[in-house]
């Protein structure tokens, strides 16, 4: 499987960028609240420590045969970013996997930011060599839930450490 490298995504509000080590400024800013670690653990990142990890995270996965696709989301009428989507997309058994996952910060939620950028992240996951898009969701985060759901995914009957797996298969 050739590498997959993340492109500028645009949807009706958003624009969809990759990931730059100088988004950590303001992306540790959007992402301060310790609200978001809710269901995902931890707690939020310092600057250095987000632009430490965005280091790792662009630098690509050591794995030749997985792609690491990372964007920050950002609101064009507010010309501002307000949160992130990733992809990894690895080998399996009925072709390439992408495991997709979002956050929205506190002040851009329950604006259906999540939903156009998990929905613009999937239309062009379905224009790459990917067969299944997967994302694992904790039972009680209903807010992701609904955000699969737009995204084409459902839920299936597998755990994977204390989250359900949603599932979509890309028909080619």
């Amino acid at each position: 499987m050739n590498p997959i490298a993340a492109q500028a995504i645009s949807t009706g509000r958003l624009d969809l960028l990759p990931l730059h080590v100088e988004h950590a400024e303001e992306m540790a800013s959007v992402l301060s609240d310790p609200a978001l670690h809710t269901f995902i653990g931890g707690t939020p990142d310092t600057p250095q420590a987000l632009r430490s990890r965005y280091q790792r995270m662009t630098a690509g996965s050591p794995d030749p045969a997985v792609s690491w696709l990372n964007w920050v989301i950002r609101l064009r009428d507010e010309s501002c970013l307000t949160g992130t989507v990733q992809a990894t997309v690895s080998p399996s058994g009925h072709g390439p996997i992408a495991e997709i996952a979002w956050v929205v910060g506190t002040p851009w939620q329950g604006r259906g930011i999540a939903t156009e950028a998990a929905q613009g992240l999937v239309d062009w996951l379905s224009r790459q060599p990917v067969h299944t898009v997967i994302a694992h969701i904790h039972p009680e985060h209903r807010a992701s839930a609904a955000v699969a759901t737009a995204a084409g995914l459902t839920p299936t009957d597998e755990w994977h450490e204390g989250e359900i797996r949603w599932h979509r298969s890309i028909s080619r």
